[in-house]
């Protein structure tokens, strides 16, 4: 998680949270103060990373490896404005395993300050989701939609990856990758299957979007939100720069590596050690 000391106290609340459920913790810390830390119960016991001035892609390029994290079933790359006071860690994987989903996010209240997309939003009637419809406003969405974001889509403030899907989305990030812009509409190509079925949102554990510009802004909650309540979308500077540079991103298909990226690493290896280690004749 990326962090500021000016938001302490949300990621203090965070924190908590994940460390009850037995989680590594890894701050990085874009401002560099560090220190400012020490005082909470578990300074000493997260990971510390510190750059002056860059932000999460940039830091899970160079400190996120998938043969570093790869002990581990789940990585959350979250934002550090996010309430968790309706989340839990562990109910939120119990349904992710369950719905076989690789790539996911909890859903945002609706009453968060700042919503970009309606796939995000919670349904209070539905435990998980994996698509939304909308016939009105600019993006349509409808059964033939299979992209994002009316499908196979979550947004970069809170995405959390299996160990194989990780593997894959890191090889997405481009090495000088800043703000990740258009990133979150490329993650579908790692879902290990078919992005429809394999990425969702779980509404039953949902969290708050408080939208503080931290890095680069103000430090305060933004005052607009940019999907409207009835369902027509406002317009967002944000996401025209997003799909902008969505359209730089280099096109991932089967001739520059996403069908192997599709495939789980670790099982290959796997099935390759043991093609290797057992004896002739031998049936696994």
């Amino acid at each position: 998680m990326p962090v500021g000391i000016m938001q302490k106290e949300n990621v203090d609340n965070v924190v908590q949270k994940f460390l009850a459920a037995n989680f590594t913790i890894i701050l990085f810390h874009y401002d560099g103060n560090v220190d400012g830390w020490w005082d909470l119960d578990w300074g000493d016991k997260a990971i510390h990373v510190v750059a002056h001035n860059q932000t999460k892609w940039w830091f899970a390029k160079r400190f996120l490896h998938p043969n570093v994290v790869s002990i581990y079933d789940y990585i959350f790359l979250w934002d550090e404005d996010l309430g968790v006071d309706h989340f839990d860690p562990k109910r939120y994987l119990q349904i992710v395993k369950t719905a076989g989903l690789e790539i996911s996010q909890p859903a945002l209240d609706p009453d968060s300050t700042e919503i970009h997309h309606k796939i995000t939003i919670r349904s209070r009637t539905k435990k998980l989701h994996r698509r939304v419809y909308e016939l009105r406003g600019k993006t349509k969405c409808s059964k033939a939609s299979e992209g994002p974001p009316c499908s196979g889509f979550v947004e970069g403030m809170a995405p959390v990856f299996t160990r194989s899907a990780w593997y894959c989305t890191w090889h997405l990030i481009q090495n000088d990758l800043v703000h990740g812009w258009g990133m979150d509409m490329k993650l579908g190509y790692c879902a290990q299957g078919v992005s429809s079925k394999k990425v969702g949102v779980i509404d039953s554990e949902y969290i708050v979007h408080k939208g503080i510009q931290s890095l680069g802004g103000s430090g305060y909650p933004a005052t607009r939100t940019t999907v409207k309540r009835n369902g027509a979308s406002g317009f967002d500077l944000r996401t025209e720069v997003r799909l902008y540079f969505f359209n730089l991103l280099p096109y991932t298909n089967k001739r520059n590596g996403v069908e192997y990226c599709r495939l789980d690493p670790y099982a290959i290896r796997k099935s390759n050690l043991y093609s290797t280690i057992l004896p002739p004749g031998f049936r696994q």
